[in-house]
């Protein structure tokens, strides 16, 4: 038996990256899991992969996560589709970095959305069907930006005010058998730092092998490695761990 064998997993963000990693390795160990994605296309090839990778069902939606109806509608197709909803990992992000004297409106909303206001909603909405159950997992990503990184002022202030997000929800929705934990990845090698890497004008691998010699394990992060602190949250072993963030970094913020 796998340690999610009957249960419905929801991962957003989930088409690639961190979040087509948690998929994988929820889905491998017995979950059927639902990929939530702002392409439903994207989503949806990789929710087919996991199908045929795995064996066990999995489905791919669009939404906004900023969109409270969108999110709404989403989680009761994720519970009528797939038969409940056990486990939510809120994992949609992007950056808009810049200096602050730089930083737009625009830039400031669409990460504090995407981030904080997209966990809340979910939040919200998956919250429902966990309490009724009297069971859930919820898990946030948060990430070492949140203790303060130059030219992230938008990321930082979205990721440490995830932290705050979950340590109140792990309060509320404790005595209904609901845990709620964050994980904070340090740097991870993902389209997202590639991204990094090119605005900074440098090549990916430079900027990796930059990352890795300031990190005590001495490599960069993979989408894995997320992956499996997550997997630990939703399982019954971390059924007495709520409120936490863990940092998963190489040692990076010791």
């Amino acid at each position: 038996m796998g340690a999610q064998d009957g249960r419905v997993a929801l991962i957003t963000g989930g088409a690639r990256g961190i979040g087509a990693a948690t998929a994988r390795r929820l889905a491998a160990e017995g979950a059927r899991v639902a990929i939530l994605d702002l392409e439903e296309q994207a989503a949806a090839a990789t929710a087919e992969a996991i199908a045929a990778e795995t064996g066990t069902a999995a489905l791919g939606v669009g939404a906004d996560v900023r969109d409270a109806d969108a999110v709404e509608a989403a989680i009761q197709r994720v519970v009528t589709e797939l038969g409940g909803l056990h486990v939510l990992v809120n994992n949609a992000g992007v950056t808009r970095d810049n200096l602050l004297f730089k930083l737009t409106e625009d830039d400031w909303d669409t990460v504090l959305g995407i981030h904080l206001k997209g966990a809340f909603l979910l939040s919200r909405a998956a919250q429902k069907p966990m309490v009724e159950q009297r069971y859930g997992r919820i898990i946030n990503l948060s990430s070492t930006s949140a203790l303060g990184n130059r030219g992230q002022a938008n990321y930082s202030a979205a990721k440490m005010g995830m932290q705050g997000f979950t340590r109140t929800l792990a309060i509320e929705l404790g005595p209904f058998g609901v845990t709620v934990n964050a994980v904070a990845p340090g740097f991870i090698a993902t389209d997202m730092t590639d991204a990094t890497a090119h605005r900074l004008g440098i090549t990916p691998e430079q900027l990796r092998a930059a990352s890795a010699e300031a990190t005590p394990v001495r490599r960069v992060g993979a989408p894995d490695d997320i992956a499996n602190a997550i997997a630990f949250f939703a399982s019954e072993a971390a059924s007495f761990v709520t409120g936490q963030t863990l940092y998963v970094d190489g040692g990076a913020t010791l």
